[in-house]
């Protein structure tokens, strides 16, 4: 899950060599956090989240898959 995001993050951004993905196992969910450059976080982001929404979508989507929950975190 944590390679998609980075897979995505990395085709919108300016500067792919700082697109950082960590991925924290919980009990019953799995937060993924992703770190990009400050200058690159309104590209990852988009206009009213949609960019975030989107990225969102498709990584609970793959999680179904795998029967588990997944939260996507921007972090800067």
């Amino acid at each position: 899950m944590s390679e998609l995001v980075k897979i995505i993050a990395a085709s919108l951004v300016d500067h792919p060599e700082s697109v950082e993905v960590r991925e924290v196992e919980g009990s019953q969910s799995v937060i993924i956090e992703l770190k990009v450059a400050p200058e690159d976080m309104g590209k990852v982001i988009g206009k009213q989240g949609r960019i975030a929404k989107a990225i969102r979508t498709v990584v609970k989507a793959a999680a179904t898959k795998e029967n588990k929950r997944v939260v996507v975190e921007i972090i800067q």
